[in-house]
């Protein structure tokens, strides 16, 4: 990992466990699911030890590197399907003291975008799984489109580097940068593809969206002459994240709208 060869022993205040990928098998092969038993790590929590591969590895999170762990930072970037504004992202809980202290870790990461979620679906995620656990958890979306550029790049660096100050694990002065907070109040943010066809995307993401708007249209390419199907936003805000590739299935994330606060 490139931030082990950058924290020196007289840097370090505590222990830090680095995960390059959680699910070897499916990062080789560049995908979501892992290509030995189809599971996808952030859906199979707590696991299980006499389980499929994917469910051994989970339970090996949650039985022993969670168990070892303060403060987890997940990072994440949209895959091959989806791409974002880059945020760094606090839940909504029930446990109010935890969130603060989630809130506050996500503040410190000063990614360009801060993101307060409400999970619409947290059933066997790590995120639930390390909350639950009252450990201090903070997810990132960094971008996506199967890549990374030089800012994500740089948008991790220093996000690591201000999480294991705040943390109190690494020594040193935190890097300010000036960071939007997004809100996603409900289920009016997410726009799911209902067609399958070729995807031209109206508006990019960071940009503005009002309530109407349309954000995109689906084409059906087994037919010309065919009008596309136009989806408006349901909410005024920017446009988080969109669709990658050109093509586009029943049932796909197409789109969705935050609300900068």
């Amino acid at each position: 990992s490139k931030l082990s060869h950058r924290l020196s022993p007289d840097e370090i205040n505590g222990r830090v466990i680095i995960v390059p990928f959680f699910n070897h098998p499916a990062f080789r092969a560049g995908r979501r699911t892992s290509p030995l038993d189809g599971g996808n790590m952030n859906r199979v929590f707590p696991g299980d030890p006499g389980g499929s591969y994917t469910e051994k590895m989970a339970d090996y999170f949650q039985r022993h590197l969670l168990p070892m762990s303060d403060f987890v930072l997940d990072i994440h970037a949209g895959g091959k399907t989806l791409d974002f504004v880059p945020f760094a992202a606090a839940h909504l809980l029930s446990d109010k003291s935890l969130q603060e202290k989630c809130v506050a870790a996500m503040q410190a990461f000063a990614a360009p975008y801060s993101m307060m979620l409400v999970e619409m679906d947290a059933s066997g995620m790590y995120d639930t799984a390390a909350e639950t656990m009252g450990k201090v958890f903070v997810s990132t979306e960094l971008g996506g489109g199967g890549s990374a550029s030089a800012r994500s790049n740089e948008i991790a660096s220093t996000g690591v580097h201000n999480f294991l100050v705040h943390a109190g694990i690494k020594r040193g002065e935190l890097v300010f940068r000036n960071s939007t907070l997004l809100d996603m109040p409900g289920a009016d943010c997410f726009i799911t593809c209902e067609h399958e066809g070729l995807l031209e995307l109206c508006i990019d993401l960071g940009e503005p969206v009002a309530r109407g708007d349309i954000v995109a249209r689906i084409y059906d390419t087994t037919r010309s002459g065919v009008p596309p199907v136009e989806y408006p936003a349901a909410m005024d805000g920017i446009l988080a994240q969109r669709h990658f590739p050109g093509l586009i299935a029943c049932g796909d994330s197409l789109a969705i709208v935050a609300v900068p606060q």
